[in-house]
């Protein structure tokens, strides 16, 4: 039927209500993108990344309109040499006004760095600090958390809880992040039982959003 031919048939309040209704999803709804090139993109590059290159990819990255930017990692240099020098990129990239910085804090040796950092670069009613937001991150299986940090799901979380803790109670955000949460490359299928028990631990040790992600990028539907 024709919006002309409804229109003549149904009174004008009527008519209103079925438009309405055609709408699958309401007008204001919108999708948040949370960049992570500056930390989960460079982390796997081959070779390090010079961190005057690093500022200009975070500073371009803002002017192009991104609203959440992840821009490094406090993780040992040992372990992910191209996040070295995290602490010098924060401090020196811009930071525009309505925009997030987060930065990925593995460990409580990580916060504590962040945490120096942030009382030696106190913010002012003119300034912003240079992050107020942290990332912690586990997955969904054994096998590859074993493999990403030498620890279970269980251990893992027991290390994050305090790190958590810590964050909020300096003014922090944290937003928690699950890997695996459909396929392990080790362990194969993951059970969602086993996705939403690892996200409500993660929620109710003050997450204030949960990303989870397929890893291995498996996530498709199924003929």
């Amino acid at each position: 039927m024709s919006l002309a031919a409804l229109s003549r048939r149904a009174p004008t309040a009527q008519l209103g209500s079925i438009l309405r209704r055609t709408y699958a999803t309401p007008v204001n709804n919108f999708v948040r993108i949370v960049e992570v090139g500056p930390r989960d993109g460079l982390q796997n590059e081959p070779t390090a990344i010079p961190k005057d290159v690093k500022v200009e990819l975070i500073n371009r990255l803002g002017a192009a309109g991104v609203k959440i930017i992840e821009s490094g990692s406090f993780v040992s240099p040992k372990w992910v040499p191209q996040m070295a020098g995290t602490a010098e990129v924060i401090s020196q990239m811009n930071r525009i006004p309505g925009v997030r910085y987060p930065v990925l804090v593995p460990n409580m040796k990580g916060l504590e760095t962040l945490l120096t950092l942030l009382s030696s670069h106190p913010s002012t009613p003119t300034s912003q600090p240079l992050t107020d937001e942290i990332a912690i991150f586990t997955a969904a299986s054994d096998g590859f958390n074993k493999a990403n940090t030498n620890s279970t799901v269980s251990e893992s979380l027991a290390r994050l809880a305090p790190v958590v803790q810590r964050a909020l109670e300096n003014g922090l955000r944290v937003r928690g992040y699950v890997s695996t949460v459909i396929t392990c490359p080790y362990d194969g299928d993951v059970e969602p039982r086993r996705v939403r028990d690892v996200a409500r631990e993660l929620v109710e040790m003050g997450c204030y959003e949960v990303s989870l992600g397929d890893t291995v990028g498996l996530g498709r539907r199924r003929l």
